[in-house]
């Protein structure tokens, strides 16, 4: 699942979330270089087993040169599942079982259902929120300025894919500089377009069971497989 499909459809893929840190970190993140604070962000979400947040997402540009604003919670379990309800606008659904991805569109009825992203695929590029991937092996990090409408007195991290993705340029994590928590997240897409969320109401390591991420397929849908949503 990819991150183009994030920005254009309502994320499927992406697993943000901000969480209270679980190590106690001894050296603030606003004291870091770039490649220390990936590092130490890296290590922190590794000790992460399973968390929940409510989100917003904005997305503005893009080809169509829209903004589009949605509400909704997640909750992701390592490894390599998660689960988006979007609840407004339009309710919709993204849920991965571990194997595989269930693209849910009520209005339309459709499902639509692909391969779970590989552990080694950068084409995802907040797998490492769900055990997958790694920040400091996949990617090259830089301090960046703080994005607009983030929590103010975040830390920026710009991280951009050392091996050229087709679907996006690049990514930043915004988090907090005293605790590392993820406070925000924001990519930009091949077409332009932004694609950012703010996550509050954080909840890590409650013992999320696997049937959170058990997708029954509604009656009276069309399946679409192998073919994420565009």
């Amino acid at each position: 699942m990819s991150l183009r499909t994030l920005a254009a459809s309502a994320i499927v893929s992406g697993m943000g979330a901000a969480l209270t840190v679980l190590p106690i970190v001894s050296t603030r993140a606003a004291d870091l270089t770039a490649t220390d604070l990936a590092t130490a962000l890296q290590q922190r979400y590794s000790t992460i087993r399973d968390f929940s947040a409510d989100f917003v997402q904005e997305y503005e540009g893009g080809v169509l040169k829209k903004r589009v604003v949605e509400r909704g919670s997640v909750i992701v379990k390592k490894p390599g599942k998660w689960r988006w309800d979007y609840k407004s606008p339009e309710k919709k659904q993204f849920v991965c079982d571990g194997a595989r991805v269930f693209q849910y569109y009520p209005v339309d009825k459709q499902v639509f259902t692909s391969p779970a992203p590989r552990d080694d695929d950068p084409t995802t590029p907040v797998l490492f929120l769900a055990g997958k991937g790694d920040l400091t092996r996949d990617f090259t990090a830089t301090l960046t300025p703080l994005p607009g409408g983030m929590p103010a007195g975040s830390r920026a991290l710009k991280l951009a894919p050392k091996t050229p993705q087709p679907d996006y340029d690049w990514l930043i994590l915004v988090v907090d500089p005293a605790s590392y928590a993820l406070r925000g997240l924001v990519t930009i897409d091949a077409q332009g377009g932004t694609s950012s969320f703010t996550f509050t109401n954080m909840k890590e390591n409650t013992g999320v069971s696997d049937k959170t991420f058990f997708f029954p397929i509604p009656s009276g849908v069309d399946v679409i497989s192998d073919t994420p949503r565009r």
